[in-house]
């Protein structure tokens, strides 16, 4: 534990020599590899940790015929409804909008009424974002790429 409490310290440090100008490029440029970097796992339909999402449920007879052949969130993974940004303090990535709230019961396995007529559904937890290890090392190299360019 006292090995990351140096590292952190380290950190801390840089971060603080670095200007408010400075910390909100790299913050929002950190936001934006990892927009793209969420948007291509949901693509890939997968969790921060790697696994698969769970299946759709089957639909009933009275539904739709035929097998329903679209990707889950595909809308939902567009610029339009994911934000990213950085301030001095940190790198956000969000979903803004009405797609919030069926995000929040996706990402946590709510339950949830698909429109107004219909009874809740327990939905299974399929985290929409996340950070994974390529995530945390692909915030690393930016942000010493940044600070050395600051430096240097």
């Amino acid at each position: 534990m006292n090995e990351f409490k140096l590292f952190e310290d380290k950190l801390a440090g840089l971060i603080a020599c670095l200007s408010p100008a400075a910390r909100r490029r790299m913050t929002t440029e950190i936001a934006k590899q990892l927009r793209a970097s969420q948007q291509q796992r949901i693509k890939r339909q997968q969790a921060p940790d790697g696994t698969p999402y769970a299946a759709r449920k089957r639909q009933p007879v009275k539904g739709k015929k035929g097998r329903v052949k679209r990707e889950m969130f595909t809308k939902l993974r567009t610029n339009r409804y994911m934000k990213a940004k950085g301030t001095n303090e940190a790198a956000v990535v969000e979903f803004v909008g009405r797609v919030q709230r069926m995000a929040r019961v996706h990402q946590e396995g709510l339950k949830d009424k698909p429109n107004r007529y219909s009874e809740g559904v327990q939905y299974e937890a399929r985290p929409l974002l996340g950070l994974g290890n390529s995530d945390k090392k692909m915030i690393e190299d930016t942000f010493f790429c940044h600070c050395c360019k600051h430096f240097m």
